[in-house]
């Protein structure tokens, strides 16, 4: 039972997430950013978010400092949209996920010429 309240409430983190890091005017969170998953603790009290960029594990970890400078106010935001009694801590991680698919599939069309 406890497991659909989970994985519901990280989907609605995810999509909160999303809308509050297009909304962030820092300098160093740009380009083609997503939120590759998201594992929330069964406590609520820890959230690991896994951040990718489409230009680069760079840019992702760029990215990162920017959204972890910028945790205390992505987490009252998220708080403000989401009713939870307890609002996770934001530990934000780069991946390279997207960067390596987009390899993989230029991979696939040059063995299909």
């Amino acid at each position: 039972m406890a497991g659909y309240r989970i994985g519901r409430l990280s989907e609605d983190m995810k999509r909160e997430l999303s809308a509050v890091m297009r909304e962030l005017k820092d300098p160093r969170i740009h380009g083609m950013l997503s939120i590759v998953k998201l594992e929330l603790s069964n406590d609520l009290s820890h959230c690991k978010v896994y951040i990718s960029a489409m230009e680069g594990m760079e840019t992702a970890k760029e990215a990162v400092e920017g959204l972890k400078s910028a945790s205390g106010f992505i987490k009252k935001e998220i708080c403000a949209r989401i009713k939870m009694r307890r609002c996770p801590d934001l530990h934000f991680v780069a991946d390279d996920s997207i960067e390596h698919s987009a390899q993989l599939s230029k991979m696939i069309d040059e063995l299909n010429r």
